[in-house]
């Protein structure tokens, strides 16, 4: 197998230089050797993808390597680049979950409970009310009827503030300041 020759140097040194044919024939050579370790990590859809990533790290630190000095091998060498790589991909992996497509993944998705309509409206309803409820005795009458107004109602603020003897900025305060209570209350269990 021709991964198993050492290296020539004067195709390193051509890829050195910037050679694109000695590059394709370096590609050429190592690449089927990086799917395969590729495979051996488990990786196959997206082998290809880590071996660009691969080959793109090499070029970028190529000048680096010198068997001479390191007495490292250019295939150690590079299965050094190719492990750091796949751990990258795995890491990658990991913080994103895979998308899944195709019949079954729609058939899944068909089976999972649509939480946003797990409790029928009015019981939505009923429980917005026994939470406003637990909260009105706590606010002055003009206050609670700006709110009711100007939240339930969905009266204009202008109108409102001329119906009570207020200013507009009053009815917009007391509508935020018993929504902020029952947000208190509450908290998440009404969304």
């Amino acid at each position: 197998m021709a991964a198993d020759r050492p290296t020539s140097r004067t195709l390193l040194e051509r890829v050195r230089a910037n050679d694109q044919q000695a590059w394709q024939r370096l590609v050429e050579l190592y690449k089927p050797l990086v799917a395969h370790w590729c495979l051996r990590w488990g990786v196959r859809d997206d082998a290809d993808d880590v071996c660009q990533e691969v080959f793109q790290g090499l070029a970028s630190s190529l000048l680096a390597f010198q068997e001479e000095r390191s007495g490292a091998t250019f295939r150690g060498w590079l299965r050094g680049i190719t492990r750091n790589k796949l751990l990258e991909h795995c890491r990658r992996r990991h913080r994103q979950p895979e998308a899944q497509g195709g019949s079954d993944a729609h058939r899944q998705l068909a089976e999972v409970p649509d939480l946003i309509d797990d409790d029928p409206p009015e019981e939505v309803s009923d429980l917005y009310h026994r939470a406003l409820e637990q909260v009105r005795v706590e606010f002055e009458v003009k206050t609670w009827q700006a709110f009711w107004r100007a939240t339930i109602d969905g009266h204009a603020v202008d109108m409102i503030a001329a119906d009570l003897g207020v200013t507009s900025a009053a009815v917009r305060k007391s509508k935020s300041r018993v929504l902020r209570r029952l947000k208190d209350e509450v908290g998440d269990l009404i969304r």
